[in-house]
């Protein structure tokens, strides 16, 4: 019989078999049993070997552990990333950006977004790149001298207008999430809500309210349909959160509650009669 001893006064007593081995461990009543506190309260084991239960006691708890950082498949393959060519003033701005990479990287997911190489911009694509996920950056060539400094990362899409930026950034991605920024990260933001609500498309839209960056636009949404503006159903189409993998989680659970103005299939029977024709829809 061995015995560890105990750094509680009070204890219970709780009987149990691991590993093909009996043993009992007391711990104080105001904790329940579980595993991994094993370390931090006494165990009496019932073996001869101590130093043999203890290895298959640190094994179990090993392999708890790896089974809990396992992560359900996440539904989404791309999502689009808005968010500012500036890195912004905050370094909360920097630290939520790469969070976020890192987040798409521990699901397995891939990253559309703006190409530039600059700002959240540069951030955001490097951390996904670095996790060893594809990047799909689409700029306008336009914008190229001005957003690209020194070497791209992933693969570079060079498109003719702003147009054909938002179209094939939507087309390549299963949802969007918008990091802080400036017009243009409002723009496609609010673009893509309103396609959402057309009927365009079905993707959930989320918002990273990094110290509550976006509080206000969330103010100015909820006052438009106060006022009548915005249906009460069309305000969840936008999932806010202040962590990235908060935010990413509740995307994951979105179902659409707005009614839509037209069917997705209504829509891309529109666009078969324009020559250039945009999928946006899913």
């Amino acid at each position: 019989m061995g015995t560890i001893k105990s750094m509680e006064l009070r204890m219970l007593v709780y009987n149990y078999n691991l590993c093909g081995l009996s043993y009992r461990y007391i711990c104080s009543p105001n904790h329940t049993p579980k595993l991994s506190i094993f370390f931090y309260f006494a165990l009496f084991i019932e073996a001869e070997d101590i130093s043999f239960v203890s290895s298959k006691i640190k094994n179990t708890k090993v392999r708890k552990m790896e089974g809990d950082m396992e992560m359900k498949p996440s539904k989404f393959k791309r999502i689009c990333v808005f968010c500012g060519s500036s890195p912004g003033k905050k370094s909360s701005y920097k630290e939520s950006t790469i969070e976020l990479g890192r987040e798409l990287v521990s699901r397995n997911i891939d990253l559309v977004y703006g190409g530039g190489s600059i700002g959240l911009m540069g951030l955001i694509s490097q951390a996904v790149f670095d996790g060893g996920r594809h990047v799909i950056g689409v700029i306008p060539k336009t914008l190229m001298p001005r957003e690209i400094t020194g070497e791209t990362v992933g693969e570079v899409k060079a498109v003719a207008d702003m147009h054909q930026r938002k179209a094939e950034m939507a087309r390549q991605s299963d949802a969007f999430i918008a990091l802080p920024g400036g017009y243009g990260t409002l723009e496609e933001l609010l673009e893509v809500i309103t396609w959402a609500q057309l009927g365009i498309h079905d993707k959930p839209v989320g918002l990273l309210n990094v110290d509550g960056y976006y509080n206000s636009l969330l103010s100015f949404i909820d006052k438009a349909v106060e006022e009548g503006f915005i249906s009460p159903n069309a305000r969840h189409i936008i999932v806010s959160a202040p962590t990235a993998k908060e935010l990413v989680e509740n995307m994951e659970e979105y179902e659409p509650q707005h009614e839509r103005v037209a069917s997705k299939l209504n829509w891309e029977m529109e666009q078969l009669s324009y020559p250039a024709k945009c999928e946006i829809s899913r």
